[in-house]
């Protein structure tokens, strides 16, 4: 799928340049309209039609530009699951699910965005930041996140708006930029988080070496991510 979004976009170019080139400006219109839809398909690969942010190509579209750059650079990974959004959904609709989804993800992007990371949609109720480590203070930083999530959302009903809220669970591990995005950086990422969710919720747990799975009692059944991961010719 990221060769996909390159060879739209180099398809796009290259169409827009031999335009230019040969200088018909009749044709320019119609080229820039090819480009414009070209980029928008590109877009719409790369990321969530709800919430704007990056889907799961996206997001691996960045951790591959990450991966490309000269010499390995630790990153945070952080792997968010909002904790009550089935009650959300099945109290007032899917409408006022997407309501709090969009207005959870437009709370995390602003808080990535400043920080110099990139946020994405997975699927559901489940997120992912990626942030350059710096100097940040990675403990305070997912504080601030759960913070964020937490506070009141308004949604609209059919007996009109109402405020609701949800909390997050949020497993965060340090990874190299040349670690595998499945296998390591999302893996114990989601490990650290069910410790989260595992221990009531509305925090952030951390992933130390060694650290596993708590008891699948616990679990709320394979999740969307891994039952797609798992498929024959699937790849992560």
């Amino acid at each position: 799928m990221f060769i996909t979004i390159l060879v739209i976009a180099t398809i796009a170019a290259a169409i827009l340049s031999i335009g230019v080139g040969l200088g018909r400006l009749a044709a320019r219109p119609a080229l820039n309209r090819t480009y414009r839809e070209l980029a928008d398909a590109a877009w719409q690969l790369a990321h969530d039609p709800l919430t704007g942010l990056f889907n799961r190509t996206g997001l691996h579209a960045v951790y591959t530009g990450l991966a490309a750059a000269p010499g390995p650079q630790p990153l945070i990974v952080m792997l968010l699951d909002l904790d009550g959004f089935k009650a959300v959904n099945d109290t007032y609709g899917h409408d006022g699910g997407d309501t709090l989804l969009m207005e959870v993800a437009d709370r995390i992007s602003s808080i990535t965005e400043i920080n110099g990371g990139a946020a994405a949609r997975l699927s559901g109720d489940e997120f992912v930041i990626i942030l350059p480590v710096r100097d940040q203070q990675i403990a305070s930083l997912a504080d601030t996140i759960v913070s964020a999530v937490g506070r009141p959302v308004q949604v609209d009903t059919d007996n009109g708006p109402v405020t609701t809220a949800v909390t997050a669970s949020i497993g965060v591990a340090v990874i190299e930029s040349t670690d595998h995005l499945q296998d390591v950086a999302l893996h114990r990422a989601d490990t650290a988080m069910y410790h989260a969710k595992h221990q009531g919720g509305n925090q952030h747990i951390t992933y130390a070496p060694g650290m596993t799975m708590p008891d699948r009692q616990h679990r709320r059944g394979p999740r969307p991510r891994d039952l797609r991961h798992n498929r024959p010719g699937v790849t992560a």
